[in-house]
């Protein structure tokens, strides 16, 4: 009885020490594979990349700023901060100082994109957003406006975005003439001008009237309701073009 109770304790001894061993290699490999984000703040670029690789996390520039305080090529700014704990091969982006601000802004207004382009990358400045906006004043391709303006102090991205001039919408070729017959002169008259055509006349005619049938004991009604369009020109299901004007003749 003693020698088995000797050989259960021995067993118990040797799954505590199998247990304790597991969690420590465990807490090893979870905690082994963290580290700490340093602060990269007000260093180079290149240095900050050296610590990064040393701690095993990939560090990449994701935005260029201006600076009066911080000084070329230094880290402005870091994400994540500071002390933060992350797992190796994690992404860490750093802000690059550009110093301060010594490029001015050109004014590329009125010049044609590409060239508008090439003065802005000559200067070490990058292009930024390009819109365009149909435009018949100016001539198509050609800057009509820009950001930062000319001359621009206090800039904090290297960046310019423009404004391209294009030709404007072709208008619609034309229009498949509706039915306005039944509709009253005010809805009509909507339905041409929201189209894009032109009314070029409204003429009136007298309504006429049902002759009353005999002891029909019935009101008089017109034929049809005073104030709604009788007859138009063009006819319904006629090609139009936005030049041509439409005429009502609506009910009195």
């Amino acid at each position: 009885m003693i020698r088995f109770f000797q050989f259960a304790v021995a067993v118990l001894l040797l799954a505590l020490v199998t247990l304790l061993a597991a969690i420590t290699t465990m807490h090893f490999a979870i905690h082994g594979a963290e580290v700490t984000v340093p602060d990269f703040r007000g260093m180079t670029v290149t240095e900050a990349t050296h610590k990064a690789i040393l701690l095993g996390v990939n560090l990449s520039v994701d935005n260029r700023f201006y600076s009066a305080e911080v000084p070329a090529d230094r880290v402005l700014s870091q994400s994540p901060a500071p002390g933060t704990v992350v797992r190796r091969e994690w992404h860490v982006r750093i802000t690059q100082s550009l110093g301060p601000q010594k490029v001015s802004i050109p004014n590329v207004v009125g010049q044609e994109e590409r060239m508008a382009t090439i003065q802005i990358r000559r200067l070490g400045l990058d292009l930024g957003t390009v819109a365009h906006l149909p435009m018949d004043s100016a001539a198509p391709g050609t800057v009509i406006a820009q950001t930062p303006p000319p001359d621009a102090a206090g800039v904090e991205r290297p960046t310019v975005s423009l404004l391209i001039a294009e030709p404007p919408s072709a208008p619609a070729a034309g229009f498949v003439m509706p039915d306005l017959t039944g509709q009253t002169a005010a809805a009509a008259s909507y339905a041409v001008t929201h189209v894009g055509l032109k009314l070029s006349a409204w003429k009136d005619i007298q309504v006429p009237i049902e002759p009353p049938s005999q002891n029909s004991g019935q009101p008089i009604k017109p034929v049809v309701a005073p104030g709604t369009v009788v007859a138009q020109s063009p006819a319904p299901g006629f090609r139009v073009d936005p030049t041509m004007g439409v005429e009502l003749t609506i009910a009195r």
